[in-house]
């Protein structure tokens, strides 16, 4: 009696469901096959990531320092370019808009290949270099650089800088410094020599392939050769055969050295390293017995035009006198 009552319940349930299901509008379907089209088809892409650089400069053409470039000057764009997709698709293009420094120069493209520059390794670099807009001001300028892989994705990288700078480096000043236990007046192993710019050179300008860490040179102290007569202190390369672009030191006195003197070309060698604005030469062994000043004198430093600072700028030949007091130099 019960399993009745329960079939009829469920024809009753069954029968009320097709009643509600024809008052809606319901349409009962059966399938006896399926259908497909050749265009309904559905996947996921390899590479959802564009490239993106983990270093980038402005270089110029004929320096080592990265980041500053003159009006008129050539310069070279460099970038260490990645697909960071997963799988990558590898890189299709990486162009920089340099147009603020470089007028209409919106996208100069960078071709892969192998490059250094001051120090770094970058894998593009802009095939020809540019020229920086005549004129253009002193000032930080802005560049962006758009990469684009084989699959599509685009990255522009902006807020990128370079340093535009017109202005000639002068000689700012000229100095000595006695070796701690040394003799005043008396040119020796260890004392120094500080050649101090308006600001920092180009190493490469004073040295050729000079980055600025500590080197071997050759002091000279000529006697009586300055103009005014007074001993005159230039710097030669440590094989000591061409002078170095530091032009020369009127030392401001005639008994600095007896003779003509080296310091560094044997025994202890002379050495020159760059920090900031400021070139510091070390004296090495001397060449034969000095002399010790009698007085105090004022140098004179006048700068060779060969020098130049990071962007390219050739150094004022103006000469710099001495700051401070008169002394014994050395």
């Amino acid at each position: 009696m019960a399993s009745r009552r329960a079939a009829a319940l469920l024809a009753l349930a069954i029968l009320a469901l097709l009643t509600s299901f024809e008052a809606g509008g319901g349409v009962w379907c059966a399938f006896a096959s399926k259908a497909t089209d050749a265009g309904d088809t559905f996947a996921t892409a390899a590479d959802w990531k564009g490239p993106t650089t983990s270093a980038r400069t402005i270089g110029r053409a004929e320096g080592t320092a990265a980041g500053f470039v003159r009006p008129g000057g050539t310069y070279n764009v460099y970038a260490q370019a990645a697909d960071t997709g997963n799988p990558a698709s590898g890189i299709a293009s990486v162009a920089a808009n340099v147009s603020t420094i470089t007028s209409g120069q919106t996208a100069a493209g960078l071709s892969s290949g192998s490059f250094s520059f001051g120090g770094v390794s970058y894998n593009r670099r802009t095939a020809t270099a540019l020229t920086v807009s005549s004129g253009l001001a002193n000032g930080t300028y802005e560049y962006t650089l758009k990469l684009t892989d084989s699959a599509g994705n685009a990255v522009t990288e902006t807020g990128y800088t370079v340093t535009v700078d017109g202005t000639a480096p002068t000689a700012a000043d000229i100095q000595t410094t006695n070796k701690s236990g040394g003799t005043a007046g008396l040119p020796e192993l260890g004392d120094k020599v500080v050649f101090t710019f308006s600001e920092p050179p180009e190493p490469g300008s004073i040295l050729s392939e000079w980055s600025g860490a500590s080197t071997s040179v050759v002091v000279h102290i000529d006697d009586n050769a300055a103009a005014s007569g007074n001993d005159l202190l230039t710097v030669f390369n440590a094989t000591n055969k061409t002078q170095l672009a530091l032009g020369s030191v009127d030392l401001g006195r005639k008994d600095y050295v007896g003779a003509s003197r080296t310091f560094g070309a044997s025994g202890t060698a002379s050495t020159m390293v760059l920090s900031g604005s400021a070139i510091t030469v070390t004296l090495g062994t001397q060449s034969g017995v000095g002399t010790t000043a009698a007085s105090t004198g004022t140098m004179v430093w006048s700068p060779s035009t060969t020098a130049a600072d990071r962007a390219g700028n050739a150094m004022s030949a103006t000469a710099r006198s001495e700051t401070g007091s008169a002394d014994k130099d050395f």
